[in-house]
């Protein structure tokens, strides 16, 4: 299958809710380009859906924006489970 591994066909198991399916389509993906950090994003979000039990995989971070982002990403969710 790695020879007709694409982001469509991937794609397009997930449209049709073969999540097994486009999960591994993706990890070849991934491996093939680990930096795509597309890739990454899907494969994580896949990984939630299957293993609903595991706690999510933090993609690495690669640049100072994606840092920043991640921060006050995580300092809005310490500010709103303070208030509620």
């Amino acid at each position: 299958m790695d020879e007709i591994a694409t982001k469509t066909l991937a794609d397009i198991y997930f449209r049709q809710g073969d999540l097994q399916k486009a999960y591994e389509i993706y990890k070849i993906l991934s491996e093939r380009d680990p930096s795509d950090t597309e890739i990454q994003k899907k494969l994580n979000e896949l990984e939630q859906e299957l293993n609903p039990f595991r706690p999510p995989v933090q993609p690495l971070l690669r640049s100072r924006e994606e840092k920043i982002k991640f921060l006050e990403k995580w300092l809005a969710h310490i500010h709103e489970r303070k208030k509620g």
